[in-house]
């Protein structure tokens, strides 16, 4: 599958600083990471995969102490990094490395303007390259170690083909005259940031369903929630794999003080039985005789502030105008404009393109591309509502003569 293409192991600072001194000098470079967020209480970046014009290389950071070099080769400017679906290795990237991507081409991204039905990694390399690859290990415990052959395989597998993949799909934006508005969407990738909350004492109220418990309930859930998080940093196990959400619910509720009141619960021959029973009936205890004031949990303010009303018409209208270009010209009606994004044109009403421009969400090639084809609906929509007003206006005032010429003959 890989040809005679060299695969690199990089596992020392020494090899780090080596690679990365011999991949400066490219202007292109693909990468990938791989976390273990399905194994562990607190997720990490496992393995960090790079392809060159000729090598694949496997960058291992759990056994390397300086990650400088990298840091300073994913930051510069000048060379291209290809990935596919980067939002969730931008994020990390940033949060375990402080290592902050630029100059980013999203394959992903790309098929999605380019309105292909099926946009994975996979059946873009099957597509365009007939290569089929397995996908089996995507929620493997990457931070086990030694890495197995078919592990490392499957890792190199994710960067190996975006090189030639990358230049496939931009020859096909820039026929299409998307390339600039790819361009704008991956700038704007690049800036996302991790969105993971501290710590907060009323964390425990977000357990689906809490807000529906009694006073009572939410100082029993608090303390079985406090034992599995306790439980879950102990075995370094992500907490719903050490007791699922529905189960703390259901001990917040029944109140259990015996075995045979959690068996009613959770299986007798369950693992959360025989490893966790007597004590979640010991934190169930000390939820029922818990004096602490309940904590209010606090929302985190929308990222987006209320739209104005919708002007239902213009509506019809932008809806209309999308699908007929999205069908005419073969894009995908979400990258022209989501129906989100038409219901805050719809009720911005924006006369001008600069207006348009400062609407939320809009991009720079929308605003190119389709602004001159919106402000055009948007002004014949005033028009039109114009001219409904002037025709009830006219209605009421020859209702007003009516009504006055009758009252006249009446007297």
């Amino acid at each position: 599958m890989f040809g005679d293409t060299p695969l690199v192991m990089v596992e020392d600072d020494a090899s780090l600083a080596r690679v990365c001194a011999e991949l400066s000098t490219q202007d292109v470079l693909a990468v990938d990471t791989e976390s273990d967020s399905f194994h562990h209480y607190q997720e990490k970046v496992c393995l960090i995969q790079l392809s060159g014009a000729s090598a694949d290389y496997i960058v291992d950071p759990l056994t390397i102490d300086d990650l400088s070099p990298l840091k300073a080769l994913l930051e510069d400017p000048d060379t291209r990094k290809i990935l596919h679906g980067a939002d969730y290795d931008v994020v990390c990237l940033k949060r375990d490395f402080d290592i902050a991507l630029v100059n980013i081409f999203d394959t992903m991204i790309a098929g999605q303007f380019l309105a292909f039905p099926r946009i994975g990694l996979a059946d873009l390399i099957l597509r365009f390259f007939g290569e089929k690859i397995d996908k089996q290990y995507q929620r493997h415990d990457w931070s086990a170690r030694p890495l197995e052959d078919e592990h490392v395989q499957y890792a190199r597998g994710d960067t190996h083909w975006l090189i030639a993949l990358a230049e496939v799909l931009q020859h096909k934006l820039d026929q299409l005259g998307l390339g600039d508005a790819h361009r704008e969407e991956c700038r704007i990738l690049a800036q996302r940031e991790w969105t993971g909350r501290e710590a907060h004492p009323a964390d425990f109220l977000r357990v689906k369903q809490a807000g529906a418990l009694s006073d009572a309930g939410k100082r029993v859930l608090r303390t079985v929630w406090e034992y599995r998080e306790e439980q879950a940093r102990r075995l370094d196990r992500p907490a719903f794999k050490v007791i699922p959400g529905n189960v703390l619910i259901d001990l917040a509720k029944r109140q259990p003080t015996e075995l045979d009141d959690l068996a009613a619960i959770v299986r007798e021959r369950s693992s959360t039985y025989r490893r966790h029973g007597e004590a979640l009936l010991q934190a169930v205890a000390a939820g029922l005789a818990d004096e602490r004031p309940l904590p209010e949990l606090t929302r985190a303010p929308k990222k987006k502030p209320r739209r104005g009303p919708t002007n239902d018409q213009l509506m019809a209208s932008l809806r209309t105008w999308r699908n007929e270009l999205t069908e005419r010209e073969g894009l995908s009606p979400v990258v022209v404009a989501s129906n989100e994004l038409l219901k805050d044109i719809a009720a911005a009403e924006p006369a001008t393109l600069e207006e348009l421009a400062e609407v939320r969400g809009v991009r720079d090639w929308q605003v190119e591309q389709y602004g001159p084809d919106i402000v055009a609906m948007v002004q014949a929509e005033r028009e039109a509502r114009a001219a409904r007003s002037n025709r009830k206006k006219r209605r009421r005032r020859r209702r007003r003569r009516s009504d006055e010429g009758a009252a006249a003959q009446g007297e």
